[in-house]
């Protein structure tokens, strides 16, 4: 078992990720090269502690134990003697690779070395190292401490080995792994997509405002949060360069084509809850302005409609990672469900629905723009054919 880890980012996923491998047992190094971004992480992690102390989740000497499993480093030599080193900085390739080779120099001929990316290549990460074999994607999801799901992605060079030790180590601090292909966005941040995508689209049209949208997701389909509320509370900015992200590198497929509308609303600053503005205006505390005069009379026939559309998209989108092998049907699901809190399983979805109901309303989606984003995978046209239904 893997017991010395080094974490490479002190921001909030990095420590997420400390706070995770400390609370198992583990030796872990956060490495930072400001000094102050160290001390803030270390004052985060004091107060996050004591929080779950109060809460009566952990006593005092465990939260003692957590934080004695914890070094604040500022060198990358300081992280010479882990076994596993997870990198969580910045979504830049070119970094990335500076400091994967960078890295490379200072650890041991065995020491596993993986990105946090969201949708970067790790095939490319893995390049810039002179034993590729040893790097592989570890992807938690924010606050690491809570989201049960991590997705694991071998890149082509990554060894068998490497990938199996990531998995059971993973696996040993109690999350869900999910096994994902070397592709833009994995599962998670491709199979979400159409959730933003369609219903920026579905704005756009001038179908529905941003109130009625969000409150047909989350009345239908019981989705915690609306996309326009989530869009603010993830970050604008964050999220089209995702968005963008994914959208290049499946060279331009139009269903992942980005928005002008959120693009500009990057563009004036208006990034959601941390600006204080994006879709909804926000208090000083980061809770929604409601406007006055604002009700909740909303047209329900409208709302359904709405809601069918975003979610056939969604389920498309599931169907189709599954048809090009991305991750198992099961992996697919869990990486929804614990991943991003959605209410069911986009495959377990479609059966409920029906497979006949989503290759319909696809093809009634096809009809009426012809727009490749709207074809329908052929994962699903297969099955209607033939009768049967995932999980089979």
């Amino acid at each position: 078992m893997i017991k010395n880890f080094g974490i490479i980012g002190s921001g909030t996923m990095g420590s997420g990720i400390a706070q995770v491998a400390a609370t198992s047992g583990c030796t872990v190094k956060l490495y930072d090269t400001n000094r102050s971004a160290l001390e803030k992480a270390e004052i985060a992690l004091e107060k996050i502690l004591s929080r779950l102390v109060e809460k009566g989740k952990i006593d005092a000497t465990e939260k003692s134990r957590i934080q004695n499993n914890i070094s604040y480093v500022n060198s990358l030599k300081d992280l010479s003697n882990s076994d596993l080193i997870i990198e969580a900085i910045v979504e830049n390739l070119d970094i990335k690779r500076k400091v994967f080779s960078e890295l490379e120099m200072c650890v041991s001929e065995d020491c596993i070395i993986a990105s946090n990316t969201s949708s970067l290549s790790i095939a490319s990460i893995a390049a810039s190292l002179k034993k590729p074999e040893r790097c592989i994607g570890i992807h938690f999801f924010n606050p690491a401490p809570l989201m049960r799901l991590v997705e694991v992605i071998p890149a082509i060079q990554t060894s068998k080995e490497v990938l199996e030790l990531s998995i059971k180590t993973i696996s040993d601090w109690k999350k869900v792994v999910a096994v994902a292909k070397d592709t833009p966005g994995f599962i998670v941040n491709r199979v979400a997509r159409p959730f933003y995508g369609e219903a920026l689209r579905i704005y756009e049209e001038g179908i529905a405002d941003f109130a009625t949208i969000d409150f047909a997701m989350k009345n239908f389909g019981s989705f915690r949060m609306g996309p326009f509320e989530l869009m603010d509370f993830i970050g604008n900015d964050v999220n089209y360069t995702v968005t963008e992200t994914v959208f290049t590198a499946f060279y331009f497929d139009p269903r992942y084509k980005p928005s002008f509308t959120q693009k500009r609303l990057v563009e004036a600053g208006y990034l959601g809850r941390k600006s204080g503005r994006g879709y909804y205006n926000y208090d000083e505390n980061g809770a929604m302005v409601i406007p006055n005069g604002t009700n909740n009379l909303y047209d329900e026939k409208l709302a359904q409609q709405i809601f069918d559309r975003v979610l056939v998209m969604l389920i498309n989108e599931a169907a189709d990672a599954l048809f090009m092998n991305i991750a198992s049907a099961e992996d697919i699901d869990n990486a929804m469900t614990k991943g991003v809190n959605y209410p069911k399983g986009l495959l377990a979805w479609a059966n409920e629905k029906g497979i006949n109901w989503c290759v319909t309303k696809i093809d009634e989606l096809y009809n009426e723009y012809h727009e490749d984003r709207y074809r329908c995978s052929p994962l699903l046209r297969r099955m209607n054919n033939e009768g049967v239904t995932f999980f089979d």
